[in-house]
């Protein structure tokens, strides 16, 4: 839209099934986002304004609301989604906070992609191998890049905790200050694009797959997730001689009893099972645990007032505002029905049947038809529309033979 127009307070309109939109570009059956495939009205948030400091001509970006043309939020979007699980915690008195851990690969242009992804020549002349894991000088080579991603991190406003390098070749991670859990989810919406235009800028390619590389350790977006009361702004999951709460417990049970059904919206595409199935500490179970990496639930080592869940679940390819939303709205669940967590795993451990989870996207999505409670969360039009567009991927990738099958089964009698 042009300056003048936005300005002018001109409304934008946007078909309804391009919120179903797959991957691949294709749409499901109509029915899913109703035939008449009627307009919703894109409402910018006044907050979320930003002039793009990365472009050469001037441009900005508004992030925006989808809502129904009578005014309600459409159930098709995961930004509405998450905005009323919010109002579920406000209506008793409490406000979710969160923190994001996204992790990517920087890479070299990879214009053929049946070949593997390669890390760029740095500075130095070489490509990485894979020694840089945690080493502070490990992006050198990259250097130019990060320092104007840095920057333009600051004119967009998003404030960074830490940087590092990851365990991955050419892989690395941002940690998100923790806050209100809509901003986080724009803040890491605005950061994976931030990412991807500032890498294009500097002749590299950004990947936010859940596994890009094979034989190396996945991308995830870690959710950490704690809980205040309005006003007084103390922990819930805190008492006042800094033990845990039964709020505590309730949430961690209430993240257990949502994790399977809800994976297919935490690891929403095939990439994200090859992350799950070779864990490198991307556990795909619902365990919970004090410190364990192993643990689908992880409770980080803080002081009381600190106390909060991470869900170890969701790769970097998960949509933000949905991961962020069901993992919330599973917590709250718990609370509102006071279910109690299995005891705590420590250590090297089995994972319990009961609290494994689907390791492919097709038996991610059937346990999602099956949940009545993702139903309950979401709504029938969401769930049903989410799954339709999936479907669809999924299908998409079943048309095509890969690699490995041609070399590996064609010499088979």
């Amino acid at each position: 839209m042009t300056a003048e127009g936005f300005l002018e307070g001109r409304r934008l309109q946007l078909a309804r099934g391009v919120l179903l939109q797959c991957i691949m570009g294709g749409y499901p059956a109509a029915r899913f986002y109703g035939s008449d495939d009627g307009d919703l009205a894109l409402i910018a948030e006044p907050t979320q304004i930003h002039r793009l400091p990365w472009s050469d001509e001037p441009r900005a970006l508004a992030i925006c609301d989808a809502d129904e043309l009578t005014g309600e939020s459409s159930s098709l979007s995961t930004r509405g989604q998450l905005k009323a699980v919010i109002a579920r915690y406000a209506a008793r008195g409490l406000a979710p906070v969160v923190a994001t851990e996204l992790e990517f690969f920087v890479f070299a242009p990879n214009s053929d992609p049946t070949q593997p992804f390669r890390p760029p020549v740095g500075l130095d002349g070489r490509r990485e191998e894979g020694q840089s894991a945690f080493s502070v000088s490990s992006n050198n080579g990259l250097r130019p890049f990060f320092n104007e991603v840095y920057k333009c991190m600051a004119a967009l406003g998003l404030p960074r905790d830490t940087f590092m390098h990851e365990m991955g070749v050419s892989q690395f991670e941002i940690n998100l200050l923790h806050g209100d859990p809509l901003l986080l989810a724009d803040q890491t919406f605005l950061f994976k694009h931030l990412l991807k235009e500032v890498a294009l800028k500097h002749g590299l390619s950004v990947v936010c797959m859940a596994k890009p590389l094979a034989h190396t350790p996945g991308s995830s977006m870690h959710i950490h997730q704690s809980i205040v009361e309005i006003g007084s702004g103390k922990n819930v999951f805190s008492d006042e001689q800094g033990q845990p709460t039964a709020m505590f417990r309730h949430f961690i049970a209430g993240q257990q009893a949502g994790m399977a059904d809800f994976t297919a919206l935490f690891a929403p595409n095939v990439n994200s099972y090859q992350r799950l199935c070779h864990p490198y500490a991307s556990p795909n179970n619902a365990c919970w645990s004090h410190d364990n990496r192993a643990a689908g639930l992880r409770i980080p080592a803080s002081s009381p007032v600190a106390r909060r869940v991470e869900n170890r679940l969701p790769g970097a390819d998960a949509n933000p505002y949905l991961a962020i939303a069901a993992s919330l709205a599973a917590g709250l669940h718990g609370i509102e029905h006071e279910l109690e967590p299995t005891e705590a795993i420590q250590g090297e451990f089995e994972v319990p049947d009961n609290l494994s989870l689907p390791c492919t996207l097709h038996a991610a999505l059937e346990r999602l038809k099956r949940s009545q409670l993702a139903r309950e969360l979401f709504g029938q039009e969401f769930i049903e529309g989410y799954i339709a567009s999936k479907t669809m991927e999924l299908t998409s990738f079943f048309d095509e033979i890969t690699p490995w099958e041609r070399r590996v089964l064609a010499a088979q009698a």
